[in-house]
């Protein structure tokens, strides 16, 4: 096979949007398969796929091998590329087993995202399965201000199988037609579809009228497929992922913050929020329980310890919509908290409220101990996008975006806007996360530093020290990696 290598930068992996509309009179839920765990004999699972394969060998075409020169150029950029889907992808294969489809899909999140849980694409789509608002309602994803499923990775892969049997069914269980439809929209795809036919034309989907996009988005996967299905025939030596779940799970009463669970587990921060990204602030959402992800390993050990931290870490936070008659003084009352740590909490520069306004409310006996969101503001009078830019230094634009908004729309005084994607800022590009940290008693520079595994250096330049002295209670903004 001669074939030249193609620049590095043709690998660089875009995101690809589910279609955010999908025609109602033609959806048919797709029915999962009654079977019982008929789990492919093998030792990791990548010979799960090899083995399960639709097809081993494929008369590969000129944008596919490109597409497998481009990766083979960089094996260390290719070996980190797969290392990211060893928490995930034994559950996306055991929920492709379940409406029987091709076990090779569960490589698709690798060009969507690269299993990246917490990417956002320029056009909102998120998570490693890039779906879009729309599309992920019609699948059932919950979005709220604690909780974003669409960063959820097993919710997220839920619905996404789903999505993919639906595809797969429509266009006659064709894998290159169900990748087509996944990046392009079944619609647009029957249609041309349907062209071809009329004119006589072959409806190979190379063959079709499709967006660039979509015409390479098949050929990347494809390549991604034939290097893991044949492997050896490249000198690759896949990492070792083995053929059952390496995630485990704890269920603790009641709502439970990241980085005391945490400090429970003994695991870095990021790390607890790549393994459960629907949790988009610093602490699960309020309501009876939280499930985390956790390793495997540490199942049984964290399971049996659990209610001593239940016991010593009990906090709630809630929200608060704002009603006639409602004032600062009566809401910190109601909650038992203080006007200061609310108006801290909500970022409120006056004690103005507005109706429907909606509040965050600590429930806690240590509200020093607590997160503070920093990606949000309250609308106040002479506040335009494009000042709101300059001081969270954001374009306007990305503003608008993220809030649902007209560039050019009138503010609304009182309502809260959603600085960085409505979550906690986090882009393709910066995978960081923005959180306040209120100091408690023990804590030194030195600790903070390395509880987010961050350096002393980048804590005292974002927060102008001078000094390594701090006290409790002194906030201070803290910038994580998100993984």
């Amino acid at each position: 096979m001669k074939v030249c290598l193609v620049a590095l930068a043709i690998l660089l992996i875009t995101s690809c949007e589910l279609p955010s509309i999908i025609e109602a009179d033609q959806y048919i839920e797709p029915i999962p398969v009654n079977v019982s765990k008929n789990i492919p004999v093998a030792d990791n699972v990548w010979d799960r796929i090899r083995i399960a394969s639709e097809s081993k060998q494929e008369n590969l075409d000129e944008k596919t091998i490109d597409y497998i020169n481009a990766y083979l150029k960089n094996p260390s950029q290719l070996d980190m590329l797969f290392e990211k889907g060893r928490y995930f992808i034994y559950f996306v294969l055991d929920e492709l087993e379940k409406y029987s489809l091709p076990p090779e899909l569960a490589l698709l999140p690798y060009i969507e995202s690269s299993y990246d849980p917490f990417s956002i694409s320029s056009s909102g789509a998120m998570g490693i399965w890039q779906f879009m608002p729309a599309t992920a309602r019609i699948y059932g994803l919950k979005d709220n201000w604690w909780y974003e499923q669409r960063h959820d990775p097993l919710a997220s892969s839920r619905a996404a199988v789903r999505y993919l049997a639906y595809l797969h069914n429509r266009f006659n269980k064709d894998i290159t037609y169900t990748l087509a439809a996944y990046n392009g929209g079944p619609t647009l795809l029957e249609k041309r579809i349907k062209q071809n036919i009329k004119s006589g034309k072959p409806t190979n989907y190379k063959n079709l009228k499709l967006p660039k996009q979509t015409l390479e988005y098949v050929p990347k996967f494809m390549a991604i497929r034939e290097l893991v299905i044949n492997a050896k025939n490249y000198g690759l030596i896949l990492p070792n992922f083995p053929n059952k779940s390496v995630l485990g799970s704890i269920e603790l009463d009641g709502q439970v913050e990241i980085l005391a669970f945490s400090e429970f587990a003994n695991l870095k921060p990021e790390f607890v929020y790549k393994l459960n990204a629907g949790y988009t602030k610093w602490a699960s959402p309020p309501g009876r329980k939280t499930i985390f992800n956790i390793p495997i390993e540490l199942e049984k050990e964290l399971n049996l310890k659990k209610d001593q931290f239940i016991q010593d870490n009990q906090i709630n936070w809630v929200t608060h919509k704002v009603s006639s008659g409602d004032s600062l003084w009566k809401i910190a009352r109601q909650y038992d908290t203080e006007v200061n740590i609310l108006k801290k909490v909500n970022y409120l520069k006056s004690n103005v409220l507005s109706l429907d306004q909606e509040l965050l409310i600590p429930l806690s006996n240590e509200q020093n101990q607590a997160f503070i969101p920093y990606q949000a503001h309250i609308i106040s009078e002479g506040d335009t996008l494009w000042k709101l830019g300059k001081k969270y230094k954001i374009s306007p634009t990305e503003i608008a975006k993220n809030n649902g908004l007209k560039l050019n729309a009138p503010l609304t005084i009182g309502k809260e806007l959603n600085i960085g994607n409505k979550n906690i800022y986090r882009t393709i590009n910066s995978k960081k996360r923005t959180i306040l940290y209120s100091v408690k008693q023990g804590d030194s520079l030195y600790r903070i530093a390395d509880i987010f595994n961050i350096e002393i250096s980048d804590i005292k330049r974002i927060n102008e020290l001078e000094k390594n002295e701090i006290t409790p209670g002194q906030v201070l903004k803290i910038i994580i990696k998100a993984f």
